[in-house]
């Protein structure tokens, strides 16, 4: 047996496993992914742990770009996503060539929309981050946003080629394209920053390149090896009007909805700015690196739900679409529970790992108090990306906009406003307020999604029975 034809089994048992029973699918689809997703946050967690050495202004300085970086991640999983369930839901019903070539709509995409990010931010970013409070920290900011501006369009083709092979069930391929990337950056951040004395500067270098060689492994593999289940041959493409609709029929409601933490990342640093200074933004910088970390497990199981309920609503099974629904829900609250109360009892300790200079072993106890503050969140956090995840794969993408923009745009602001800057509680009120947002959006989300699913399976006849430990 050849090589390429044992490789093509494989990929046929990764659309088996989507296909097949839905808890199976959402744990091995999640496994992956969640590692993945752990080690492709390490860019940033990597970044923010050497920089936070160079004091509390180069810190800030990653902080003043978080927006923005949201604002990209938004785009280019918005294209990923909405790419990625077309395919899900083609390979479903079955359309091999259909899948094809949603995937190579999808590249296009993402491609066009990283030329179009990259280019008025590189220009706009010193005016931006100044009128965001950036004062101290505006030249270290503006060199760090620089660079990682010029280097989006990694950001942006690797997004869409992991969501694909995500599509067609190949998470672990998807994974070792993160690995290598994050393994490299972990290496290159000392060399740049300290070995070739580039400061904050070094730490942006360190991650574009790194991100380069991740999107440049996950290029060979799609269009020079052609191991995978999809078939990408760019001289086979035809426009389709249909095709592109559809994707951003799913892509552009995930853009607001992803794009709307990078609108709620902007005011927040912006309040924290009013009511105290850089140093908050620094803090705040810190804590969200590991809320970052503490909610990648509910992100990596929301990834599957999207393949799985998008594959079975292309089968219109919608019984199989609720039973991942359900089990996606209910694993990812039982481990976010575990981490949440793991950091309420370590924040201390926590903390500590940012007190690499003299200036940051300052912010140890106001890290601290942020981790006892926002420790909450993580659970609550589940309900709303769960659902969010349903909707895009049973095609209502702009419900799950609606729950998402309810949490991170309309609760947040207006808790954060109320409790730090018009009840007085300060810098803790707007943490409170982050909590306390999430918390309504997500019974919001839950009992919609739940309505909805019902709602499917009572318009095509299904009886709607009490989920059973065999379904």
């Amino acid at each position: 047996m050849s090589t390429e034809k044992t490789t093509m089994q494989g990929m046929t048992k990764g659309v088996q496993t989507l296909m097949g029973d839905p808890k199976k699918a959402i744990i091995q689809l999640s496994l992956p992914m969640i590692a993945a997703l752990s080690l492709n946050s390490l860019y940033n967690f990597v970044d923010r742990l050497w920089v936070s050495s160079l004091g509390e202004n180069a810190l800030a300085a990653t902080g003043f770009f978080m927006p923005f970086f949201f604002l990209a991640m938004a785009v280019a999983t918005g294209i990923g996503v909405g790419g990625g369930a077309v395919v899900s839901r083609r390979i479903g019903a079955k359309d091999k060539t259909g899948a094809e070539s949603a995937a190579l709509h999808t590249i296009l995409f993402s491609v066009l929309a990283a030329v179009l990010f990259t280019v008025p931010l590189i220009f706009l970013s010193p005016f931006i981050f100044r009128l965001m409070g950036a004062s101290n920290s505006l030249n270290d900011a503006t060199s760090y946003g620089t660079i990682m501006f010029s280097g989006i369009i990694f950001l942006f083709f690797g997004n869409t080629a992991n969501s694909l092979l995500r599509s067609e069930g190949n998470a672990k391929k998807a994974m070792g394209a993160m690995v290598v990337g994050t393994v490299l950056n972990i290496f290159l951040d000392p060399l740049f920053i300290y070995g070739f004395n580039m400061g904050v500067a070094g730490a942006a270098v360190a991650t574009v390149i790194s991100m380069a060689v991740s999107a440049l492994l996950l290029l060979y593999w799609l269009f020079v090896e052609k191991k995978s289940y999809l078939a990408f041959d760019p001289r086979a493409f035809r426009f389709e009007k249909k095709t592109a609709k559809e994707i951003w029929v799913i892509g552009f409601p995930t853009i607001l909805s992803q794009g709307s933490m990078s609108i709620m990342m902007f005011f927040i640093v912006m309040i924290l700015n009013s009511i105290a200074d850089d140093r908050a933004i620094a803090v705040f910088t810190a804590g969200w690196t590991i809320v970052a970390f503490a909610v990648l497990p509910v992100l990596g199981i929301a990834t599957a739900v999207i393949s799985v309920t998008a594959a079975a609503f292309g089968a219109k099974d919608y019984r199989k679409a609720r039973t991942a629904f359900s089990f996606s829900f209910t694993i990812g609250l039982c481990i976010e529970i575990v981490i949440a109360a793991f950091t309420l009892l370590a924040a201390p300790v926590i903390a500590l790992m940012f007190a690499l200079s003299p200036e940051t072993a300052l912010l140890v106890d106001d890290i601290t108090i942020f981790f006892r503050t926002i420790w909450l969140y993580f659970p609550v956090a589940a309900g709303g990306i769960i659902s969010q995840s349903l909707f895009q794969g049973i095609r209502m993408p702009f419900k799950g906009l609606t729950v998402t923009l309810l949490r991170t745009v309309i609760f947040t602001l207006f808790f954060a406003w109320l409790f730090g800057i018009a009840l007085g509680y300060g810098v803790r009120g707007v943490y409170a307020g982050m909590v306390a947002a999430t918390i309504s959006s997500s019974i919001i989300g839950v009992a919609w999604a739940w309505m909805s699913i019902n709602s499917l399976m009572s318009k095509t006849g299904v009886k709607i029975e009490p989920i059973t430990e065999n379904e």
